[in-house]
């Protein structure tokens, strides 16, 4: 990897960082960015999972006051979320590369349309209730929505907190709080599957996941002054671009 790869990625990685903190969709950033770069689906996929993994686990420590009371059901579906990364990321790596090639396009494209709708989709989510999550009911979609998580992961947030806000939560920061930790489960077992099966460029994963954590530092802060809506619309529209850029590599 040149110096110029280097820089690119460092800022996309560092662009992804500000994305997250403020509106979510680092992945719609960085993954197109590591596959311009030329690397395989695959070692893309890998590489993007393992860079952006400390993400919501330091999302998750700036606000851990406000998480749910823990207790045994929170415990399994933590669990559930590790077994399906897992299982995701098993599922990524034995897809063959020709037709991962045909569903890259897809997947940046639902990700991204997922990521759009996101606010629509949380504003007809019930606002009232008694904030107590019924874990049985929720145990299957978030075992599900933790697969694709393992496989492709990004827009993951967004149909977590759907799920959880229908199982019953109906505090935002307490939701996304558990949204974060639980996402963090599906990112340790799935970074974990993919640095045992030697999926990962190094070189690449160092340079995003420095940019990454620089980013979501300085998102922190960004935060007071960046509107969330003109970050979202521009993560949309990388988004966009990317999936008709990939579509037309890899359909036309």
């Amino acid at each position: 990897m040149d110096l110029s790869s280097a820089a690119l990625l460092f800022a996309a990685g560092f662009g992804g960082g500000i994305a997250a903190a403020i509106a979510g969709g680092a992945s719609l950033v960085t993954f197109p960015t590591l596959l311009a770069m030329g690397l395989p689906p695959v070692a893309a996929n890998a590489t993007n999972a393992v860079g952006l993994s400390l993400s919501n686990f330091m999302a998750a420590l700036a606000d851990w006051r406000r998480r749910p009371s823990w207790g045994r059901s929170l415990s399994w579906l933590f669990i559930i979320n590790v077994i399906g990364g897992a299982i995701g990321a098993f599922l990524m790596l034995e897809t063959p590369a020709d037709l991962l090639v045909l569903l890259v396009p897809a997947l940046i494209g639902g990700a991204t349309l997922l990521f759009a709708v996101g606010p629509w989709v949380q504003g007809k989510l019930p606002g009232k209730g008694d904030n107590v999550l019924q874990a049985w009911r929720v145990a299957l979609p978030l075992f599900l929505s933790a697969i694709y998580g393992g496989y492709f992961g990004a827009a993951l947030g967004v149909i977590n907190l759907a799920i959880l806000s229908i199982g019953g939560l109906t505090d935002l920061r307490s939701t996304n709080v558990l949204k974060n930790i639980l996402i963090t489960g599906v990112s340790a077992s799935s970074v974990w599957v993919y640095v045992w099966q030697g999926a990962v460029v190094w070189p690449a994963m160092m340079v995003l996941m420095a940019g990454s954590v620089g980013g979501g530092y300085a998102g922190g802060h960004l935060i007071r002054i960046l509107p969330p809506r003109a970050v979202r619309l521009g993560i949309i529209a990388f988004g966009t671009a990317a999936t008709a850029i990939y579509a037309n590599k890899y359909w036309l």
